[in-house]
C-alpha cells in the first residue's frame, strides 16, 4: 500500500510541475494509511535534510540547526525512553516520501503547511511563520512591478517545494508566467546563483532570505507571493495519536515558556541587523584588511580558546580593523580597549595589534567566565559580548529588570528587551547602576553575530595549537 501512495505522491509532483490542475488529484490522494516499515522500538527517527535552517554540522563538526535543536529537545523532555536518530535525505523533495515509506516517525525539515501536503500527512501545531518572496539580483535586474512584468524571465525553484505549488496557483491566473523546477538543488544554491547573475529569479522563504542577505547583499525582495504560511513538523496520517499529542504539547510548552522564542532568536535574531552597505564594506575589508591581522586572531584563539572568527568579528565591530581607531571617549586600537581595561590586561600600547587583539580576546573570556554558570551557550557568549560593550554591571541591571517583568534573565532574546529600557527613567531609576545607553550593546551583539556568521561562511576554522593554549592558561 505504501508503494501505491508513494506513486501517487510522485504523480502529484509531476502533475504539479508540468502545470496540471493539482486539485484534480485530490481524490487520488485519499488513500488508506500505509503500513509502516519496521522501525526499532527503541528509536525515534526524524527525517530532515541538510541546510542552514534545518540540520548541518557546525565548525566543531557537531550537529546543529533549529530542527536538530527542536528534535533533540523534544526527545529529552517528552520521549526520554527513546534514542534519537536522524535520517538525512538529499533534498526537501525526499522528506515526505521517506516519511510515507515508514522510514521515519517525524519530518522535521522546515516544511511549510500547504493544502497538497496536508492531503499526504498530518502536521503538528506550527512553530514559525514565513512568507514566500520573489528574489532577484538588484545589480542585474530592476525591481519587478508585478508578475506580468517578468513574463520574459524565468523563475527557478527547487523540486518538491511549496514554492512550486504557489507558482502553479499563480500560473492559473497568469498563463504567461515562466518558471521551472530543478532537481538536485536547494534554495541556498539557487539564491547563490541569483546573487551571481546566473539565474533571473527564485522564490524563497522570508526567514531564509534574511539570513542569506548577510552573505549576498545584492539579493533583493521583489514582492511577496501569496499569503503568509506556517512551518510545522509532519507525521504520517496513521501516526500514533499519543506521539501526535506529545508533539503538540511540546510546541505549546516551548512557545509559552519562551524556549521557542530563544531558539528562533539564536538562528535568525541577527539576520536583519546589517544593511547592504554594512555587508558590502565588510566583505571588501575581509579581502583588504583582514589578511594583515588574521594570524593574530588565530594566535588569540590559541591563547583564549575562542573561535578566531568571533574575535575578528568583535574587532571589526569595534574598529573596522583600523588599528589607529580612537573614539571620542578615548577607547583605542583594533579591540577599542579603554585605559582601565588595557591596564587590567597588561597592555602598554593599545595601538599595537599584537597587544590589543589577545588582550581583547582574554577580556571577553573574562566576561564569559563572569556570567552565571547556569546560563547555557550561546546565550552565555551573547551576554558576555554585551558586558564587553556596556559593562557587566549594566548587564546585571537588565537581568534584574527581566526577572521583574516575568521574562527569562538567562535568555539573550529577553535581555535584549530590557537592555534598551536602561535609557528610560521609569526603569533605570529602579536599578542599582542607573542610566545606560542600552540600545548600544544590543546593536553591538547582533552585529557581531552577523559578522561572525559571514566569516564562518567564507573563512575556514582554525585548529589551535593546544600546547600553546595550555601554557597560556597556566600563565
Amino acid at each position: 500500500m505504501y508503494l501505491f501512495k508513494c506513486a501517487v505522491l510522485s504523480l502529484l509532483f509531476c502533475c504539479l510541475f508540468v502545470g496540471c490542475n493539482a486539485s484534480d488529484n485530490a481524490e487520488k490522494l485519499k488513500t488508506k494509511p500505509i503500513k509502516e516499515s519496521p522501525l526499532s522500538q527503541h528509536e525515534l527517527v526524524f527525517v530532515t535534510h541538510n541546510g542552514p535552517v534545518t540540520y548541518y554540522l557546525n565548525g566543531e563538526n557537531e550537529p546543529a540547526g533549529i530542527e536538530y535543536d527542536l528534535a533533540t529537545l523534544f526527545v529529552k523532555k517528552y520521549a526520554p525512553e527513546y534514542q534519537i536518530r536522524f535520517e538525512v535525505v538529499n533534498s526537501i523533495s525526499d522528506v515526505i516520501p521517506t516519511l510515507l515509506k515508514g522510514k521515519a516517525h517525524i519530518a522535521a525539515a522546515n516544511l511549510s503547511v500547504t493544502h497538497l501536503r496536508k492531503e499526504l500527512v498530518q502536521f503538528s501545531k506550527p512553530y514559525q511563520d514565513t512568507q514566500q518572496q520573489l528574489i532577484y539580483n538588484s545589480e542585474v535586474n530592476n525591481k519587478p512591478k508585478n508578475m506580468l512584468s517578468i513574463s520574459d524571465k524565468i523563475i527557478a525553484v527547487p523540486f518538491g517545494t511549496s514554492f512550486a505549488e504557489r507558482l502553479s496557483e499563480i500560473q492559473k491566473k497568469q498563463p504567461t508566467l515562466r518558471w521551472k523546477v530543478l532537481r538536485h538543488t536547494n534554495s541556498e544554491s539557487l539564491l547563490d546563483e541569483v546573487a551571481n547573475g546566473i539565474l533571473d529569479f527564485t522564490v524563497a522563504d522570508s526567514h531564509f532570505v534574511a539570513m542569506m542577505q548577510n552573505y549576498y547583499p545584492n539579493l533583493t525582495v521583489g514582492m511577496p507571493l501569496g499569503q503568509p504560511e506556517t512551518i510545522a513538523w509532519a507525521l504520517p496520517k496513521n501516526a500514533d495519536p499519543k506521539l501526535v499529542k506529545k508533539v503538540n504539547q511540546f510546541f505549546d510548552k516551548i512557545r509559552n515558556d519562551g524556549t521557542l522564542r530563544n531558539l528562533l532568536d539564536r538562528y535568525y535574531g541577527s539576520s536583519k541587523r546589517l544593511n547592504t552597505q554594512d555587508i558590502n564594506t565588510f566583505l571588501e575589508r575581509t579581502n583588504t584588511l583582514l589578511p594583515k591581522y588574521k594570524h593574530l586572531f588565530k594566535q588569540a584563539q590559541e591563547i583564549s580558546g575562542l573561535d578566531w572568527r568571533l574575535i575578528a568579528a568583535v574587532s571589526y565591530r569595534e574598529s573596522h580593523w583600523d588599528t589607529f581607531n580612537t573614539s571620542p571617549t578615548g577607547v583605542r586600537g583594533l579591540m577599542m580597549l579603554t585605559e582601565s581595561t588595557a591596564d587590567l590586561m597588561g597592555v602598554t600600547d593599545r595601538l599595537d595589534p599584537k597587544q590589543s587583539i589577545p588582550a581583547g580576546a582574554k577580556y571577553l573570556v573574562k566576561m564569559i567566565e563572569t556570567i552565571p554558570d547556569r546560563i547555557p551557550e550561546p546565550d552565555r557568549t551573547y551576554m558576555a559580548l554585551a558586558a564587553y560593550n556596556i559593562g557587566y554591571a549594566h548587564l546585571e541591571d537588565a537581568r534584574v529588570l527581566a526577572k521583574r517583568m516575568n521574562l527569562n534573565p538567562d535568555s539573550w532574546a529577553d535581555i535584549k528587551k530590557t537592555l534598551v529600557l536602561l535609557n528610560n527613567p521609569d526603569y533605570y531609576t529602579t536599578v542599582k547602576y542607573g542610566y545606560a545607553s542600552g540600545g548600544a550593546p544590543v546593536v553591538f551583539v547582533e552585529s557581531v553575530r552577523s559578522y561572525q556568521r559571514i566569516l564562518e561562511r567564507y573563512q575556514p576554522s582554525h585548529t589551535p595549537n593546544y600546547n600553546t593554549f595550555r601554557i597560556a592558561q597556566a600563565d
